[in-house]
């Protein structure tokens, strides 16, 4: 746990550009091979079934479908949570905020901020970079100071800007049809059992064995994808800010305040081990080496965030959120 509490060297005041470029590449190539891999996998679960000219029309028509499927508008996400816009009325130093990461991520439209009336610490982004929202709780912003929250804004405009919510949801395409395979795989060799059982017709125990591993292959490298997804994110977020040790301060926050460290104190030995392949998140204490690892002795000097408490007008002094006729509100 003593990487969780590791702070850069005073000495290390630079953001090092190289070291960035190395982690990029390493990023990249992990997700374009577990994509590659999802892929094979459903690629051989509807060869196994049909053959090779099946197979590709099958996958060629579920990809189309995918493309030509309407995405939801973020808006209606952020009303189903009973979240509420943010603007320069209401939070101005958080807009102001997210306006400038946004025009150094290159990003058209600026996401539109929303505040959802919950005690957790999380902050989340739906959409595209055409259209995006950013959710964040008030738990988050009256846990974290405003670099902190530079961090958490400036990884959620990587995911949006590198599509990471496209990407994820073509992997949970893939993996639905992964599993559609084998399930019609097998529902056909329960139907043909009695010929199975009569000699009439061959055990294709290969083609078993690919129908009953390949959706738990499948949603592993999803799962893994996803891990790979958000250390990219962590990079763009520090990227972004040039701090950051700004991001990892928020990250150890969350791991803190989520009750991890109590977990293991109370309950040993209770808490998913680490590092697992049943993550949809890297273990905090490796996001936060690969994040201190970005300072050098020479390059971009970093830019920290303001350090006072970032909130929206009147919630400073609002106690919690109360039931209402619409649900939860301040």
């Amino acid at each position: 746990m003593q990487g969780l509490f590791r702070a850069p060297p005073p000495r290390r005041l630079a953001f090092d550009a190289a070291a960035r470029r190395r982690h990029k590449r390493r990023n990249v190539l992990h997700s374009a091979l577990l994509l590659g891999g999802m892929a094979a996998i459903l690629w051989v679960s509807a060869w196994s079934l049909w053959g090779t000219v099946v197979a590709f029309w099958a996958m060629a028509g579920g990809l189309f479908g995918f493309l030509l499927t309407p995405g939801v508008a973020p808006g209606w996400v952020m009303r189903a949570y009973r979240a509420r816009p943010l603007d320069r009325s209401s939070f101005p130093e958080g807009v102001a905020m997210l306006e400038a990461l946004a025009a150094r991520a290159g990003l058209d439209q600026v996401p539109k901020l929303h505040l959802l009336p919950s005690a957790t610490l999380n902050a989340f982004a739906v959409g595209s970079a055409r259209e995006a929202a950013i959710g964040i709780t008030t738990g988050l912003l009256r846990a974290l100071d405003g670099r902190e929250l530079a961090g958490v804004l400036a990884h959620e405009l990587s995911h949006v800007r590198n599509n990471d919510l496209w990407l994820m949801a073509l992997a949970d395409t893939m993996s639905r049809l992964t599993s559609l395979m084998a399930t019609t795989g097998l529902l056909l060799a329960v139907v043909s059992l009695p010929l199975l059982l009569l000699g009439l017709a061959p055990v294709p125990l290969l083609t078993l064995a690919i129908l009953v591993l390949a959706p738990t292959i499948g949603s592993l490298l999803q799962l893994a994808l996803s891990r790979a997804r958000e250390f990219d994110a962590d990079l763009e977020a520090a990227t972004l800010t040039r701090d950051p040790a700004g991001l990892a301060s928020a990250l150890r926050k969350l791991d803190r305040y989520q009750g991890a460290y109590w977990e293991e104190i109370v309950l040993p030995g209770r808490r998913m081990p680490e590092p697992s392949l049943l993550r949809t998140h890297p273990p905090t204490a490796e996001r936060i080496e690969r994040l201190l690892s970005l300072y050098g002795d020479a390059g971009e000097p970093v830019t920290p965030g303001p350090r006072h408490q970032v909130l929206p007008a009147g919630l400073a002094h609002a106690g919690p959120p109360r039931y209402r006729r619409l649900g939860f509100w301040y």
